[in-house]
């Protein structure tokens, strides 16, 4: 299965929960059903932590292939029980924390195994950080008005899904950027915040529960999924 609508912990907002690339998901501390329905989605294996206290993974962490990058937030006794996990996940990636007042990282930063594209505000600082923690090149900007591109978008190795307030002009300078030809779409029936809506990664997508079949078919067909 590579699609499929959750409720997670009564929100439709499944995106706040976790992250993933095309080996793990890092979530928070969900009930074992849901963690199982995000692991054979996405065909990975799910690593449970906690950031600032928080079941929010996905709003304080991005991930791709070599890295997950967390909140300044985290507490350094979550920072280590995340080494340990990837330790006993034998996951060979790289842990960066990204320092900055934007430290929602999952709103602010789509990242994928070539490009980061972050909110327009981050200190150079901090997108050098980001740069270095992910191994990518990155950009600063915004998309349909909207700095908090995380979420509002979904990037993935294979696809590109834009919220449905983006201009022809806009989606095209985008699509070269990443190389994709996106779709436009909402989520949770009309919603633009489609990244915070959704895990997803080359294999899956797990969406919130309000999102229509219309919605989803054009996540499905952006991000190449089957």
């Amino acid at each position: 299965m590579s699609h499929i609508k959750l409720l997670i912990n009564g929100s439709e907002y499944a995106g706040a929960f976790g992250c993933a690339n095309d080996k793990y998901a890092f979530t928070g501390f969900l009930p074992k059903k849901t963690t199982g329905l995000i692991s054979s989605t996405l065909g990975v294996s799910t690593i449970e932590i906690s950031i600032n206290s928080s079941n929010l993974v996905g709003l304080f962490a991005a991930a791709n292939s070599s890295a997950i990058g967390v909140s300044n937030l985290i507490s350094k006794y979550e920072f280590h029980f995340l080494k340990e996990r990837l330790r006993e996940n034998g996951a060979d990636i790289n842990v960066g924390i990204i320092n900055s007042d934007l430290n929602s990282i999952g709103n602010n930063i789509l990242v994928n195994d070539k490009i980061a594209f972050i909110h327009e505000e981050y200190e150079d600082t901090a997108a050098s950080e980001i740069g270095d923690i992910f191994g990518v090149e990155v950009v600063k900007g915004s998309i349909a008005g909207f700095k908090t591109i995380g979420a509002t978008n979904i990037l993935t190795n294979k696809g590109f899904t834009i919220n449905n307030n983006s201009s022809d002009a806009e989606k095209k300078r985008i699509d070269g950027l990443f190389g994709f030809d996106s779709i436009p779409t909402t989520a949770n029936n009309g919603s633009v915040f489609i990244g915070l809506a959704a895990i997803a990664n080359s294999k899956g997508i797990v969406i919130g529960n309000n999102t229509t079949g219309f919605e989803l078919t054009r996540m499905i067909e952006s991000l190449d999924l089957e």
